[in-house]
C-alpha cells in the first residue's frame, strides 16, 4: 500500500517538465507516472492499492518508456527497408518482464529509488508478478532467449506465436506425486501486451476443394473450407539491452469470426447461440493438450496451422502495403522454424502465393525455399512430428494436395540423384508409407527451407550422421550448425544481483552485452581475496534458496553444504533415476559405516513431468519417496538432504541457478540437442557433472576438461553397446552396490512395504534399460567421489569455479544470434536511435 502523498511529493510533481513525466528516466519522472497510472489507469487511490495494483501501475509506467523505443524501431525499420527476421515459435518462455525491462532501460537504481520514496518495496513487485507460461521447457526459453538477443544486438526481428489462456501448468506435489493444476497467468491481466483487434485474420478448416479455370486460362483451386475462426494480434515489446531496438513478440488468440448466433438464440437454442464461440476460443485455450487421443491431436494440428497462417498472413500485408512485390518476399523476410511444429509455413506460404495471389508454382517454391530456415532440436525419433494423413486432409485438405504436389517433382530429384535406391526415396518421402500413413513434418521442413541447423556441434554432426543422413548427402551444403546459448541478462544481471555486481566491479558493464568480456577473471582466479568475496556471492544465493526451500516444501537444508542440483524436465533420458541411484548409493553407505567420508550434500531436483508420461511421474515419486526415507533418518542427519522443488520455472529457477555448487547434465549421450540449464548453471559459478552430450561437450572444451567432471559413455560407444545386445541385467548381477540400491527400491523399503510401486521402473532397469543407466552407473559413481574430492579443498572448487564463469563466453544468446545472421539468415543489425537515461540523481536538490 502506497502512504499518501506529501507536500514534497506535489511539488516534485509540479517541478517535473511535462515532456518527461510519460517516458522520463528520473526518480520524479517514475513516480509521477507511477501514480498517473494508478490514478488514471487502474482508479485506485494509493491507501486503497493492492499489491497487483501497485505491481500494474509500475510495470504500465515501463512499458510506457518501452513502447517510446518501440514506435521508434518501427519508423527505423520502414525507413531504412530493413530485411526482418521472423521467429516462429509454439513455445515462448519469456519470464517475468519488469525487472528485465528496467535493466535493459537503464533504469533499476532509478525505479527503486521511487519505489522506495512512495513506501513501496521494489522486491514485491518483483514477486507479485505472473510468468507467461507459454512454454513446456527449454525450446521456448531458448525462444525467448533469442528475441531478447535480437534485439540487443540490434537486429530487426518480431516474434511469432499463440497466446494461449492457460499455460504450462502449475506443479504442486500431494503425498509424494506431481499434480497439475490450471496455470491461470491472465487471472489479473497482463500489463505488457496491447490488443490488437484491428489486426485480425480468418482462418480456415476441414470442407473441400474445387478445381476451375479463371478468366486467364489459369488453373485455380478453391479451398471451400467447414468452419472459419479469427487469429487477433497482441503484442508485447522486447526492448533490447541499453540500445534503441525495440522489437515485438506477437502472439495470436482465437475467436469466433460471430460470436452470437442471434437467430439460434431467438429460437431458444442458447448453447448453439455460442457454440462457434466456444469452438474457436478452444484452439488457443491450453498449452499443448494432451494428444494421446484423437481429438488433442486434431487440437495440436490446428493451432500449428492456426499461427502459422496468422503470422504468414500479416507478414504479406506488411509486405504488400509496403508496395513491395511478392516475388521479393525473400528478401525482406527470414522466417525461422522453430522446429518442427511451424513446419507447415512452408505449405502455408505455397498456398497462400500459388492460390490467393496466383503466383506460378516454381516462383512460389522458390520464394519459399529462400524466406525458410529451420532448427531442429531433437534427435529422438519419438519427437520428430508426423500427423496422419487421415487427419491431415480432413483438417487441412488443399495442404494435403499441395504436399503431395511438392513431394512428387521432390522425389524425382532423389530418384535422379540416387537411381534404383527405393529404400532411400521411402525414407526421405514427405509421407510414411508404413504402417498408418503419414506427413513427416521434419522432411517437410527440409525440403522447404534453405538452411537445417542443429544447436550444438555434437547435435548437428549425429543430425547429418543419422536422422537427416539422407538429405544431409543430397543436400550437404544445406546444414549448420549454431550452438544454443542464453542471456546473460535474465541469468546472471536480474537472477544473481551479486554476482552481477562482483562482476562488473572487476571487469565493467561490457560483460552484458559482450560476455568474452568474462575472460579477464582469470586473472583473479588465484586471488585470495577475490575468492573470499566470489564464495560470499555464493553463500547469499544459498541462503536466498534456503529460505524458499523451507517457505515452500518444509525442508530445513544446510547452506553450507554442497547443493547438487538437476532441475529440468522431468524424462527417462534425462536420467534423474540415476541421480538417485548414487543418493541411494551414499545413503546405504553410510548406513553400513557411519563414519564414512562423505561430505555434507543437498540433493535438489526440479522439473515437470509431461501429464500422460507416467514413467516420468513415477520418477518425481521415487525422488520425492527417497527424501521422506532419508531426510527423516537420523542416521544421515546433517550429512544427506533431498528436495523436490516444486513447479520449475522461469521465475522460479532464477533462485536456483545462482546457488548451484554442481550441476547435473547426465542425460545418455547422444539423447540431448543441446541443453541451456547447463549454460545458465555454469555461468553462475557452478561445476558440471556431465556426459559428453548436447552442449557439455562444447562447455567441457571451453572451460577445460580438468574443470569439468566427466563420467559414461560418448554417443558411437553408447551407439555400439546397444548394436551388440545390451543386457542391463548382466551389469546388475556383476556390481554389488548396483544390485543392493536396486532391491531396496524393489523391497518397497520407500513404498511403506509395497513392493509393486517401483516394479515398473525398477523392471524397465534391469530388462530394458533403454538409456543405459546402468551401463553408466559406476562411472557416474565413481566420478561423485571426484567431485567430493574437490570440494574438500575449498580453494580449489573456489578457483575452478570462477575459471567455469571466465570461459563462459561463448554460451551467450548473443553470440548464436550472430551466428544465425552469418550463417543463416544474411541479416545487418540496424541501429535505432535512442533518448540518453539520466542518472537516478538528475533533477533532485
Amino acid at each position: 500500500m502506497v502512504p499518501a502523498r506529501k507536500k514534497g511529493d506535489v511539488e516534485a510533481r509540479k517541478r517535473a517538465p511535462a515532456t518527461g513525466i510519460r517516458t522520463g528516466s528520473r526518480v520524479e519522472d517514475i513516480q509521477r507516472s507511477f501514480l498517473d497510472n494508478l490514478f488514471c489507469s487502474i482508479g485506485r487511490l494509493p491507501r486503497a492499492a493492492t499489491r497487483n495494483d501497485l505491481y500494474t501501475a509500475l510495470a504500465l509506467t515501463v512499458r510506457d518508456r518501452v513502447l517510446k523505443q518501440g514506435v521508434r524501431t518501427l519508423e527505423a525499420y520502414t525507413e531504412q527497408d530493413a530485411r526482418v527476421v521472423a521467429y516462429l515459435s509454439a513455445e515462448f518462455l519469456p519470464g517475468p518482464h519488469l525487472a528485465n525491462n528496467l535493466l535493459n532501460l537503464g533504469i533499476m537504481d532509478q525505479a527503486r529509488q521511487a519505489m522506495n520514496g512512495l513506501g513501496v518495496n521494489l522486491d514485491e513487485l518483483f514477486e507479485q508478478e505472473e510468468e507467461p507460461g507459454l512454454g513446456n521447457g527449454g525450446l521456448g526459453r531458448l525462444a525467448s532467449c533469442y528475441l531478447d538477443s535480437l534485439a540487443s544486438v540490434e537486429i530487426p526481428a518480431i516474434g511469432y506465436g499463440i497466446r494461449y489462456e492457460f499455460g504450462i501448468f502449475d506443479q504442486i506435489i500431494r503425498d509424494g506425486w506431481q499434480v497439475e493444476i490450471t496455470d491461470k497467468w491472465l487471472r489479473f491481466g497482463n500489463p505488457w501486451e496491447i490488443a490488437r483487434p484491428e489486426i485480425a485474420f480468418n482462418v480456415p478448416f476441414g470442407g473441400r476443394t474445387e478445381t476451375w479455370t479463371d478468366e486467364a486460362d489459369r488453373f485455380r483451386v478453391r479451398w471451400i473450407p467447414e468452419t472459419v475462426v479469427k487469429g487477433v494480434a497482441y503484442d508485447t515489446p522486447i526492448l533490447g539491452y541499453r540500445v534503441g531496438t525495440c522489437n515485438r513478440l506477437r502472439l495470436w488468440k482465437a475467436e469466433a469470426v460471430e460470436s452470437f448466433d442471434f437467430d439460434a438464440f431467438n429460437h431458444g437454442d442458447y448453447y448453439r447461440a455460442v457454440e462457434d464461440k466456444m469452438f474457436s476460443e478452444n484452439i488457443t485455450k491450453v498449452l499443448y493438450p494432451n494428444d494421446e487421443h484423437g481429438a488433442g491431436k486434431e487440437l495440436r494440428l490446428e493451432q500449428q496451422f492456426f499461427f502459422v497462417t496468422c503470422s504468414l498472413q500479416d507478414m504479406i500485408r506488411v509486405h504488400l502495403s509496403l508496395g513491395r512485390p511478392l516475388e521479393k518476399f525473400h528478401e525482406h523476410w527470414a522466417v525461422q522454424l522453430n522446429d518442427t511444429h511451424p513446419a507447415i509455413t512452408v505449405i502455408e506460404l505455397m498456398r497462400l502465393l500459388v492460390d490467393e495471389h496466383l503466383m506460378d508454382w516454381d516462383t512460389a517454391w522458390k520464394v519459399t525455399r529462400k524466406t525458410c530456415a529451420y532448427t531442429n532440436h531433437t534427435l529422438l525419433p519419438e519427437a520428430l512430428e508426423t500427423w496422419p494423413v487421415s487427419l491431415f486432409g480432413h483438417l487441412l485438405p488443399r495442404h494435403l494436395e499441395l504436399i503431395y504436389a511438392i513431394n512428387h517433382r521432390f522425389l524425382e530429384k532423389v530418384r535422379a540423384r540416387f537411381p534404383g535406391d527405393e529404400a532411400r526415396a521411402s525414407r526421405m518421402s514427405l509421407i510414411d508409407e508404413s504402417g498408418t500413413r503419414s506427413v513427416r513434418m521434419a522432411n517437410l521442413a527440409t525440403v522447404g527451407s534453405h538452411h537445417v541447423n542443429g544447436v550444438a556441434a555434437l547435435h548437428s554432426d549425429l543430425l547429418k550422421k543419422y536422422v537427416m543422413h539422407d538429405f544431409a548427402a543430397l543436400w550437404p551444403e544445406k546444414f549448420c550448425n549454431v550452438t544454443n546459448g542464453v542471456t546473460p541478462r535474465r541469468f546472471v544481471a536480474v537472477s544473481n544481483p551479486p554476482l552481477g555486481e562482483l562482476l562488473t566491479e572487476r571487469i565493467g558493464e561490457t560483460w552484458l552485452r559482450d560476455l568474452d568480456q568474462l575472460r579477464r577473471l582469470e586473472t583473479w582466479a588465484d586471488d585470495e581475496e577475490f575468492q573470499g568475496r566470489w564464495r560470499d556471492v555464493k553463500s547469499t544465493a544459498k541462503h536466498r534458496l534456503m529460505g524458499l526451500i523451507q517457505q515452500r516444501t518444509g525442508v530445513v537444508v544446510d547452506p553450507t553444504s554442497l547443493f547438487d542440483v538437476q532441475a529440468k524436465r522431468i524424462h527417462e533420458y534425462k536420467r534423474q533415476h540415476l541421480n538417485v541411484l548414487h543418493i541411494l548409493t551414499q545413503y546405504l553407505r553410510l548406513k553400513r559405516d557411519p563414519s564414512a567420508d562423505v561430505p555434507a550434500r543437498t540433493f535438489i531436483f526440479g522439473g515437470k513431468a509431461a501429464p500422460g508420461y507416467d514413467m516420468a511421474k513415477l520418477i518425481i515419486k521415487l525422488v520425492t519417496a527417497t527424501a521422506d526415507r532419508v531426510n527423516g533418518d537420523p542416521d544421515v542427519a546433517g550429512r544427506l538432504k533431498i528436495v523436490f522443488f516444486p513447479d520449475f520455472n522461469v521465475k522460479n529457477a532464477q533462485p536456483v541457478y545462482p546457488a548451484a555448487d554442481l550441476s547435473e547434465q547426465i542425460s545418455m549421450a547422444g539423447k540431448e540437442a543441446s541443453g541451456t540449464g547447463n549454460m545458465k548453471f555454469s555461468l553462475n559459478g557452478a561445476l558440471t557433472i556431465g556426459t559428453l552430450d548436447g552442449a557439455n561437450v562444447e562447455i567441457r572444451e571451453e572451460v577445460g576438461a580438468e574443470n569439468f567432471f566427466l563420467f559414461g559413455l560418448t554417443a558411437e560407444q553408447a551407439q555400439e553397446r546397444m548394436r551388440r545386445g545390451y543386457r542391463p541385467r548382466d551389469v546388475y548381477e556383476q556390481n554389488e552396490h548396483l544390485r543392493e540400491v536396486l532391491d531396496f527400491i524393489g523391497s518397497g523399503a520407500l513404498a511403506g512395504g509395497d513392493r509393486g510401486l517401483f516394479r515398473p521402473l525398477v523392471d524397465n532397469l534391469l530388462w530394458s534399460d533403454p538409456f543405459l543407466v546402468l551401463a553408466d552407473y559406476q562411472a557416474y559413481i565413481d566420478c561423485q567421489e571426484q567431485v567430493n574430492t574437490l570440494w574438500r579443498d575449498e580453494t580449489a572448487w573456489t578457483r575452478t569455479s570462477i575459471l567455469n564463469v571466465a570461459r563462459m563466453g561463448k554460451f551467450s544468446s548473443d553470440r548464436s544470434i550472430r551466428d544465425y545472421c552469418e550463417k543463416v539468415w544474411k541479416v545487418e543489425p540496424l541501429q535505432v536511435t535512442m533518448e540518453a537515461i539520466e542518472p537516478c540523481c538528475a533533477g533532485e536538490e
